[in-house]
């Protein structure tokens, strides 16, 4: 199917209509949400192209990254700093049911993009705002970087082993887990649209989000005065629950923190006398001994190759698993039965491989529709079915510098006059 004439997506969001302003990951990703799960998305991409094209491994000049993260949305490249470009925006915005957008706040105002103009012309409009650190607050100027905001929500402490710097997750996990929010709230906006008739703005903060995952440290420390501290790969207060060595180098991942699935693990290893035992007859009891106990498991593991432990432990019905890299995801029959290596094609790289949708919804499933595009490959073509926009006009913009693409002429050399 060409890559410009696909048919409306189905999903539960089609239908919907969002733009994204978005850039780098967390904008990106909350925009690829919407699309998966069938919503028309229109990402305006800055003329320099989105700073994700430049992130992760290339090739033959494509990202790979892009192909997955920006699928499924037509690409119109223009300049949101020119006043040509920001009154494109403007027009885009005012038929659109979403605007994505994770620039530093006060960006949107400035281009006179903010909610309150927007919502005058589209009072359904809902705004979803991803910020480092909120839209308001002593922090909400500060530039807030994932890696940045995953240190003050208190997630980067408790992260890797205690006697070395906590070390970050390689991937861009607090961006991640702010564009999930991020979708999140805007779907649940819709829903209160349905009511009210009117939109809102989602504010999602990337500490906020990371922050929300230390759940069980925040009344420990009111109570108790506990200040959480990091583990390596026990679970602290949950034992068995660890990262044990293998016989041939490598390691197996063991819960068995109820009483059920402990019994269970000590007749695997031929320990089943232990269960009465007072200091491991109790999940309290286990983890007050987790050392002991995390010890026993280890020298069991030890005595066995990885392949024979993954044998025993799914016998006895135990959750349990090797540490996957990449290449055992994409060995992995699961994987593939589950839809979560999906194949679609690009013109450059033929078949690309992307991360399947989440979640599966079993009567009206999202899809991906297409991999990522360049940038602009879908301006002459958006602007003019969206915007009704003729060639000699989009021409005119593309000359001027306002807007880039597939087919269209180059900017000619002059001042822009950036608003």
């Amino acid at each position: 199917m060409d890559a410009r004439t696909e048919t409306p997506g189905s999903g539960p969001l089609a239908g919907l209509r969002a733009v994204e302003l978005g850039s780098t990951v967390a904008g990106p990703f909350c925009a690829r949400l919407l699309a998966d799960f069938g919503a028309d998305v229109i990402k305006l991409e800055q003329i320099d192209g989105d700073a994700v094209r430049s992130m992760g491994k290339r090739k033959d000049g494509r990202s790979l990254y892009a192909a997955s993260i920006l699928r499924g949305k037509r690409i119109v490249s223009l300049d949101l700093r020119a006043a040509e470009g920001q009154a494109l925006a403007r027009r885009f915005c005012e038929t659109a049911d979403i605007l994505v957008e994770n620039f530093k706040p006060g960006a949107l105002e400035r281009w006179d993009l903010g909610y309150d103009a927007l919502s005058k012309a589209n009072p359904g409009l809902v705004l979803v705002r991803i910020s480092g650190f909120g839209q308001d607050g002593p922090y909400a100027r500060k530039p807030g970087y994932g890696v940045v905001c995953e240190a003050v929500s208190g997630l980067r402490e408790i992260t890797g082993d205690p006697d070395r710097p906590p070390p970050r997750v390689a991937t861009s996990l607090t961006d991640y887990i702010a564009g999930l929010y991020g979708a999140f709230g805007a779907v649940m906006a819709i829903l209160d649209r349905h009511r009210t008739g009117r939109g809102q703005v989602v504010d999602t903060a990337l500490y906020e989000g990371s922050f929300s995952f230390m759940e069980p440290h925040i009344p420990a420390f009111q109570q108790l005065g506990h200040i959480a501290q990091r583990a390596g790969p026990r679970l602290p207060d949950n034992t068995p629950n660890n990262l044990y060595p293998t016989r041939d180098g490598r390691h197996i991942q063991i819960v068995a923190i109820t009483n059920r699935h402990f019994g269970r693990l000590l007749e695997a290893m031929g320990q089943s006398g232990l269960a009465d035992d007072p200091r491991v007859s109790t999940p309290v009891a286990r983890s007050a001994n987790a050392d002991a106990v995390d010890g026993m498991i280890a020298d069991w593991t030890r005595a066995h190759d990885l392949t024979e432990l993954e044998r025993l432990l799914d016998a006895a019905g135990l959750p349990s698993a090797r540490i996957y890299t990449v290449a055992d995801i994409f060995a992995d029959p699961h994987f593939r039965d589950r839809e979560m290596l999906v194949d679609v094609e690009d013109e450059t790289l033929g078949t690309v491989t992307v991360p399947g949708i989440v979640p599966k919804l079993s009567a009206n499933p999202g899809v991906v529709r297409w991999a990522g595009r360049g940038n602009g490959d879908d301006t002459r073509a958006v602007l003019a079915s969206e915007l009704g926009l003729s060639d000699a006009e989009i021409e005119d913009l593309a000359r001027a510098g306002v807007v880039a693409g597939r087919g269209l002429p180059e900017a000619e050399a002059a001042d822009r006059g950036a608003a």
